[in-house]
């Protein structure tokens, strides 16, 4: 059996996260000793596994475990999944590679059209909206599909671009409290920009996302470009007293 401590060391996911997902159902421990160490076993830890592949898909924390419960998943199905997405990957990242590699051999006069083929990914893409099809049958995702319909791309980066606004515009109050009332304003119009351009946002949904913020890398990355490093930390504070206060 592990310590909350020691599966954060052996996954990368933090503590924090590790206590939200006991929280919301979505891993349990094994069983929690009298002096309240969460104790993690196998099925645990390929609880996690699974976890992990999904997130890496974009799936919201709520989403997953409504997955992970369903009578029919396939565990064998998922992973032949994750495995051909990251195959996808791989090529795709080679291409990039060689097309480096020309471009430092040859020079930008010598390219050809066709060598911008290395940026296309649409078999990935396709590939990735087969997965969500799969396993993504919920009202959430169902919403988002709806409201992405129709939406080229660069309408998409456009909305993705204004949310990173609103988090810049938190990162500007940082040095002040979490729980001040323009930060806690920023908060609700997050949570109505979301149900706006994405899906319907719940406390509870806004609760896991303000989780993620600060303990999923990538998104905190993301956010602390936007808003200044700790950006991600302060606005996880605040939509957890938002969520408290409601």
């Amino acid at each position: 059996m592990l310590t909350v401590n020691e599966v954060s060391r052996l996954t990368g996911v933090s503590v924090r996260s590790l206590h939200h997902y006991d929280a919301i159902g979505l891993l349990k421990p094994a069983r929690v000793t009298e002096a309240g160490y969460r104790l993690y076993g196998d099925d645990e830890l390929k609880r996690l596994q699974n976890i992990l592949l999904f997130r890496e898909l974009q799936f919201p924390l709520k989403q997953i475990r409504t997955i992970l419960d369903s009578p029919d998943f396939d565990q064998r199905e998922a992973l032949a999944q994750q495995i051909r997405l990251l195959e996808l990957q791989l090529a795709h990242t080679q291409k990039l590679i060689l097309f480096a590699r020309r471009l430092q051999e040859e020079g930008v006069e010598t390219m050809d059209m066709k060598a911008f083929d290395a940026f296309e990914k649409e078999e990935m893409k396709q590939y990735e909206e087969e997965v969500r099809r799969r396993w993504g049958d919920t009202a959430a995702y169902g919403e988002y599909q709806q409201k992405a319909k129709g939406r080229t791309d660069t309408e998409q980066a456009e909305i993705a671009s204004r949310l990173m606004e609103r988090f810049a515009r938190i990162g500007r109050l940082r040095q002040g409290s979490p729980a001040d009332q323009a930060v806690q304003e920023e908060v609700a119009g997050i949570q109505a920009f979301i149900t706006e351009h994405y899906y319907q946002c719940t406390d509870e949904i806004l609760r896991g996302l303000g989780e993620m913020y600060a303990g999923d890398e990538r998104m905190k990355r993301n956010i602390d470009k936007a808003g200044g490093e700790g950006t991600a930390a302060f606005v996880s504070q605040a939509v957890a007293l938002y969520c408290a206060r409601k």
